[in-house]
């Protein structure tokens, strides 16, 4: 499998009390244009997810619950929404999420079918190890509009490589080159729970994923549930 590390924070679990998060990690896969059987889970979740909600997007319990995890660390959620409350939103619109390509397919379908957050990074460019933690003085934020390099507040949670934020706020924005392209060679998953989502529900996501991954773009696949016993894995090249 690709060499990486992979640490949460015990503060994340102190502060933020039954959260989980499944990490799947591919590497030698075809990720090509969106595949068709991918597309159409898409558009058939997308359905369910406008039959789901009818009312204020914000009092779903599982977006509220993310909406109060980023008052906790300071961010404001009307100005900073949570990746699944900004899928979510734009689903209802009605709209559909576009075809981008089969792995980020796989991420939103997984994300609006469970209501929660599953993002996708490549880990072709990692270099120290990837840790979910509380930012520190240091830490840097390069925007993907290209805009000047950001300095997070210490204490927003952030999705780090040493000193080089990956993804903002959480589960926020992901920074500049950390798109998965066709030409990715690796990729990690990642899905968040936080109650009221069930640890049973994002190992059935996480699964999902997995397995989704394997059908349509073949390569090796691992699939891992972290949580406050289990924070940390490691894979080696074999």
């Amino acid at each position: 499998m690709t060499p990486l590390t992979y640490t949460i924070a015990p503060d994340i679990f102190t502060q933020h009390p039954g959260y989980c998060r499944g990490v799947v990690v591919a590497r030698g896969f075809t990720n090509g244009p969106s595949a068709p059987a991918v597309t159409a889970l898409l558009r058939e979740a997308e359905a369910t997810l406008r039959q789901r909600i009818t009312g204020n997007v914000a009092e779903v319990p599982e977006i509220a619950a993310w909406r109060e995890a980023y008052r906790r660390f300071g961010a404001k959620p009307s100005e900073h929404r949570s990746a699944i409350e900004a899928l979510a939103r734009r689903v209802l619109k009605p709209d559909n999420l576009p075809a981008i390509n089969t792995l980020v397919d796989i991420g939103n379908l997984i994300s609006i079918k469970y209501l929660l957050p599953a993002g996708v990074h490549p880990t072709d460019a990692l270099r120290h190890g990837v840790a979910l933690r509380l930012a520190q003085p240091g830490d840097s934020f390069a925007p993907p509009d290209g805009s000047p390099a950001e300095t997070p507040p210490v204490g927003e949670v952030v999705l780090a490589d040493g000193a080089s934020v990956l993804t903002r706020r959480w589960t926020w924005r992901q920074a500049a080159n950390t798109q998965t392209l066709p030409d990715t060679q690796g990729v990690f998953f990642n899905i968040d729970g936080l109650p009221p989502t069930h640890r049973d529900d994002v190992q059935a996501a996480t699964a999902e994923v997995a397995a989704l991954v394997q059908a349509h773009c073949g390569g090796e696949v691992l699939a891992v549930l972290l949580d406050a016993r289990n924070r940390s894995f490691a894979l080696r090249d074999d």
